[in-house]
């Protein structure tokens, strides 16, 4: 079960965060920003091949006790990143792919609204709910 989706922008702000359990979004926050610090490390890591790449998800970030975290990375730096419950060892890595991809098709709907100012809060209604079912249909 994914229990938070964070979008952050390519200077390092999020601009969308969703957790589950209400009571432990603090953590998930957390969870989120010591993340980008090895997704900068992947990213890096990768160097030119990344330019040449389609495929952008970046794979298991790391492990914790109770939590999976996960992230891909846009072709305009933004990041997405993923945190699943590790209990649920049913989730393979095409199906974290594959949320990924629809995650990353409404945030290029959000992007195509023009009534959307880049760089600001992703308040869309469309993509809270894609992101809320996406949450719910892995559980």
């Amino acid at each position: 079960m994914a229990v938070c989706v964070a979008v952050i922008a390519k200077e390092n702000y999020p601009l969308y965060i969703r957790s589950v359990p209400t009571e432990s979004e603090l953590k998930f926050h957390y969870m989120v920003h010591t993340s980008l610090d090895v997704v900068d490390e992947k990213i890096s890591a990768m160097g030119k091949a990344l330019v040449d790449q389609r495929e952008l998800y970046l794979g298991l970030l790391y492990p914790t006790e109770d939590y999976k975290v996960y992230g891909y990375v846009t072709n305009s730096k933004v990041k997405f990143v993923m945190v699943v419950d590790s209990s649920n060892t049913a989730l393979r890595d095409n199906e974290i792919r594959s949320m990924f991809r629809k995650l990353h098709n409404s945030y290029t709907d959000v992007m195509c609204n023009p009534f959307y100012n880049p760089g600001d809060r992703i308040q869309s209604r469309a993509f809270d709910s894609m992101v809320t079912t996406m949450m719910i249909q892995v559980c």
